[in-house]
């Protein structure tokens, strides 16, 4: 692999989580500890339309420790359904007051140095369960960080078509997992193919939700369980100081440039995977530009030996059923992604999604 490739340090994350300050069922402190359990660097609460002050740091579970920042997902709850969901970092501001509008609630994020994600951005309704389609809507706004690509609750949500469904998809979770919703996919290909660089996130949603069914209780989705799933690890130049302020800027200055990707960590860690690029012009990782003259070389590392797709604007270029490096010559400009996929019993499933990177030609 290439050096600067080589040189990168890794941290997994949850960017999406709720707490007993909106619906979720969980202290601060609870999902510190979770997610210190869980084996993350860092985890985001994003509570519905409210931030509060000075539960930002680290956290320490014994001699374990643990990047707590504060988001917030921002939504208009006078809006029926309450469609139009927005994840927004690092504004230092409650947003709550501008979810009326995504357009201004968008714009006034990053006014404030903020990134902004379209939350779960295709939804599915389980109206057995009370629950509505809650996907994006406002289709006409511009100028969004990214789009959280695959969300594991929307996976779960879109399994409940019946009761005994849901009773098995709660006591067999690892059965539900499927991959990004195909119209997320479609949507991001299409965006990226515009010339729009996008970023991709992935998150677990995290509720830690009790649930009864006459003498059966049970906890869906323990927080130390879904953030063992769907993460996004995040790709640095330096290694976490132990210094809050400085970690949190490497760690979402990453995160805006798209040097990320999605991790599906149940079957298997994936920690370690890359998707580097080189040329006469430079190098070049997930999330950044990849200038060239005549060619460049795309390189893949998968953590273990899986199946690995190379798509360039949302179509397969090339596929390798079985590998744990695969290295192919491109000579077209455009935004070149992976996918890699795991056996399932008889199908393959994804594990992992990266962010493109963008040839160009000099």
């Amino acid at each position: 692999m290439l050096p600067r490739a080589q040189s990168m340090f890794e941290f997994s994350g949850n960017l999406h989580v709720h707490s007993t300050l909106s619906d979720g069922h969980g202290t601060h402190d609870q999902i510190a500890a979770a997610a210190v359990q869980a084996g993350l660097d860092f985890v985001v609460v994003t509570d519905h339309n409210q931030r509060p002050d000075g539960l930002d740091g680290y956290r320490f579970v014994g001699e374990q420790r643990l990047l707590m920042l504060i988001g917030e997902e921002v939504h208009d709850p006078k809006r029926t359904p309450e469609k139009s969901h927005l994840l927004v970092y690092e504004t230092r501001r409650e947003m709550a007051g501008f979810g009326k509008n995504p357009q201004d609630l968008i714009e006034q994020t990053g006014s404030h140095g903020g990134l902004s994600f379209l939350a779960h951005p295709f939804d599915c309704a389980a109206p057995r369960f009370k629950q509505g389609d809650l996907s994006w809507d406002d289709w006409q706004v511009e100028g969004y960080t990214g789009l959280e690509l695959w969300n594991f609750m929307v996976d779960y949500k879109c399994r409940l078509r019946s009761l005994p469904e849901a009773v098995f998809y709660s006591y067999l979770p690892s059965r539900i997992a499927r991959g990004a919703h195909r119209r997320a996919l479609a949507l991001w290909d299409s965006l990226l193919n515009s010339g729009k660089r996008v970023v991709a996130i992935g998150n677990s949603d995290a509720h830690a939700l009790p649930a009864r069914l006459g003498p059966l209780r049970r906890t869906l989705f323990p927080y130390a369980w879904l953030f063992r799933a769907v993460n996004t690890h995040v790709l640095c130049e330096q290694a976490l100081s132990g210094e809050p302020e400085q970690d949190r800027a490497s760690l979402f200055n990453a995160i805006r440039h798209g040097r990320c990707f999605i991790g599906y960590d149940l079957p298997a860690d994936t920690r370690g995977f890359m998707f580097s690029g080189h040329s006469d012009q430079g190098t070049a990782i997930m999330g950044e530009a990849l200038t060239f003259g005549l060619g460049a070389t795309l390189q893949v590392r998968s953590p273990i030996p899986a199946k690995i797709r190379i798509l360039r604007a949302g179509s397969l270029l090339r596929e390798w059923p079985v590998a744990q490096h695969a290295v192919l010559t491109i000579s077209e400009p455009g935004p070149y992604r992976v996918e890699v996929q795991l056996p399932s019993g008889s199908r393959f499933r994804p594990w992992i999604y990266s962010n493109p990177i963008f040839a160009q030609r000099i």
